[in-house]
């Protein structure tokens, strides 16, 4: 199974979106389940279901920080090509998905109000494009990474 494929089957599991993306990489990032799961808990909904920046992309960007960012804060250089391949993986979404915010993503898709997860049904998963997108965010991560 590649990490397109295991990012939308985590989500169908009932993972959110950030960590389906995040946990798809655990091969590469090296991080355990439960640690990822955590880690990107809080980013689901558009952070804390609030519609803001889609949990796929907020996942994909802690991949992309933990497998090619930097850690000393004087290196402007790792900071500029860091935020560079962010940057990319970012309009590559929004070019494949029209916005890479929550709410957007979820035009004429009826919610819940709140901070209370909707129930994962068969519906939930029928009207919603999450699954779809948590792969696309995958593969595009793949795309860069393997340059």
């Amino acid at each position: 199974m590649n990490h397109g494929e295991k990012a939308e089957a985590l989500f169908k599991k009932g993972y959110n979106c950030s960590q389906s993306v995040l946990l798809a990489f655990s091969d590469l990032t090296g991080f355990d389940e439960t640690t990822a799961a955590m880690l990107a808990s809080s980013f689901g909904g558009g952070l804390a279901r609030l519609r803001e920046v889609c949990g796929a992309v907020s996942g994909g960007a802690m991949v992309l920080g933990l497998l090619r960012g930097y850690s000393d804060p004087t290196d402007r250089e790792g900071k500029k090509a860091h935020y560079a391949r962010v940057r990319e993986f970012t309009n590559r979404f929004k070019e494949q998905n029209g916005s890479i915010i929550c709410r957007e993503l979820l035009s004429g898709v009826k919610t819940t109000a709140g901070g209370d997860p909707e129930e994962r049904t068969e519906h939930y998963y029928q009207k919603r494009p999450c699954a779809a997108l948590c792969r696309q965010a995958a593969e595009i991560l793949d795309d860069l990474l393997s340059r």
